[in-house]
């Protein structure tokens, strides 16, 4: 199988690295990093410890089986106008927030599928990704239902021991992602704290919070999720990867945009009722980007 991933920084590059146990794979990214790659290899450490050797540029190859999308969702259109040139049979979003895989299926011919990831990256160094946590990929077809396309993908993932589920729920997992994502990202980020601290405690309130709103704005969009699952995957994410640092608390460290647009920004617009949590979040977040010119 010839898996292309774009989008080679932490997540990407861990995903990658994994698949490449088993199958060809060309991780697309920046350089540094894909030229210490192409060079000496992928290490990989941490909870999973490995070096691998796939392919490693910055534009995406002609033809591939399968492209693994893990850029930032503000990014995501950008991803999709590099694929157009590359023969695909399948797309597999892996991303934040809400949207990215419309987004994908505007733009490219083959399928495209939803997924989640709660595998912990960091990327520690050119060339040197570390697993900060195990978890699963869970994937499907974007709108529920069964999808021949998504079992051929989830055992390409099983084949290279990667923790897996094929599920014909997405739409309603997506949404949960995303009530975790809210809880978690902005809160760790504002508080400069790691994940476990929202276990319990005033942060793990606001997240929880957050959650219960997105939970309500997914039952006027016709999902069934319960503002109490929500709280509920909020605190069981918080606990299965208590030293991780967010994705957005990264990106806070870093100076780096964060994805608040695609997260709370996502819920705030599309709320008929009032999300205050999820608004003042925004805000607070849009801010320090804006104090940084890094919007």
């Amino acid at each position: 199988m010839d898996i292309v991933v774009v989008g080679a920084g932490s997540l990407g590059s861990l995903v990658g690295g994994l698949l490449a146990r088993a199958h060809d794979v060309t991780l697309v990214g920046r350089d540094p990093h894909v030229s210490t790659v192409r060079e000496s290899g992928l290490r990989i450490s941490g909870a999973v410890e490995t070096t691998v050797v796939p392919d490693a540029t910055t534009t995406p190859p002609a033809a591939a089986d399968l492209a693994v999308v893990t850029v930032k969702a503000g990014d995501t259109a950008e991803a999709a106008a590099t694929l157009t040139d590359t023969s695909l049979d399948a797309a597999l979003s892996l991303q934040n927030g809400m949207g990215n895989e419309a987004t994908l299926a505007d733009r490219l011919s083959c399928p495209v599928l939803a997924g989640t990831c709660t595998y912990g990256a960091r990327l520690v160094d050119p060339g040197h990704v570390e697993c900060t946590g195990v978890g699963d990929v869970v994937l499907g077809a974007r709108a529920g239902g069964p999808s021949p396309v998504a079992d051929r993908v989830g055992e390409v993932f099983s084949a290279a021991d990667v923790q897996t589920t094929v599920a014909t729920d997405m739409p309603r997992r997506l949404w949960e992602k995303l009530a975790v994502n809210a809880g978690i990202n902005p809160t760790t980020a504002l508080a400069r704290v790691e994940n476990g601290a929202l276990v319990d405690g005033p942060a793990g309130e606001t997240a929880r919070a957050a959650a219960r709103e997105v939970a309500r704005v997914a039952q006027d969009a016709g999902i069934d999720l319960s503002e109490s699952a929500a709280a509920r995957a909020v605190t069981s994410v918080a606990e299965t990867t208590t030293a991780n640092t967010s994705s957005m608390h990264q990106d806070v460290l870093a100076g780096n945009p964060t994805e608040i647009d695609a997260i709370n920004g996502y819920v705030v617009d599309r709320a008929d009722r009032p999300v205050p949590v999820n608004e003042t979040l925004t805000n607070l977040v849009r801010t320090w980007e804006s104090r940084r010119d890094i919007r």
